[in-house]
């Protein structure tokens, strides 16, 4: 018989698992990783900054995609992946970090997919799901840190000075400054790691006494506090 167990704990550890797969995967399709020094479609860079032949923008760069603007485009800015094969992404660092978010990504939208059913079941193979979900979480977060880190060290390569003028290099952003998505991805970072370390008081609160008190009475639908 499936006991549905539902408690504030268990739905709060379920609720962030979502939202740290999501912010994850929202911050590595984003291109808004950096965002360049102002210029106009026209723009060259020179020692002084850029020309100014009209209304400045600024650019941005992700991991694999950019939003530029150009002057035969009636809609503005045009945004897309630079990259259409993994080994044309702007440097190796770039593409570790995408191993990386990947992998992680990929972890955490499983535990997220599994965290809607620990509601019904708690275990697998005699093993609590919490648990086996709670260390999926901590290796994405790993797998996140590792790929956080070796972001910054591909800022020297030949695509981002493009963006961020001859003087980025392995961690100095030279012109650009640090957009949303690099944010979002360290939040949801952070997330993981607060969600790896709160499943075990989800699993706690869905095998309490009160839990088993409610199993032995007959119920199958048990919601407490």
């Amino acid at each position: 018989m499936c006991h549905v167990i539902v408690t504030c704990r268990s739905m709060l550890w379920t609720l962030l698992s979502i939202v740290a797969a999501f912010s994850e995967l929202i911050a590595f399709m984003s291109t808004d990783w950096l965002v360049g020094f102002p210029r106009t479609p026209d723009a060259v860079f020179s020692p002084q900054g850029a020309t100014v032949a009209g209304e400045a923008y600024r650019p941005t760069l992700g991991i694999y995609g950019r939003c530029i603007r150009l002057p035969h485009l009636r809609r503005g800015v045009l945004c897309g992946p630079y990259a259409v094969h993994f080994g044309e992404i702007a440097s190796g660092f770039w593409q570790a970090t995408s191993i990386f978010l990947a992998a992680a990504i990929l972890l955490l939208s499983a535990v997220a997919f599994i965290s809607v059913f620990t509601m019904c079941f708690q275990s697998i193979m005699k093993k609590s799901i919490f648990s086996v979900c709670g260390l999926l979480q901590a290796i994405a977060g790993l797998f996140l840190i590792l790929g956080l880190m070796l972001y910054p060290a591909g800022w020297g390569s030949d695509k981002v000075q493009g963006y961020c003028g001859p003087d980025a290099s392995a961690y100095q952003l030279g012109l650009c400054s640090m957009g949303w998505a690099f944010y979002t991805a360290l939040g949801g970072t952070v997330l993981t790691f607060i969600c790896a370390v709160f499943s075990a008081q989800a699993e706690i609160a869905t095998s309490s006494d009160k839990v088993q008190e409610e199993i032995e009475e007959g119920k199958s639908l048990i919601c407490l506090l």
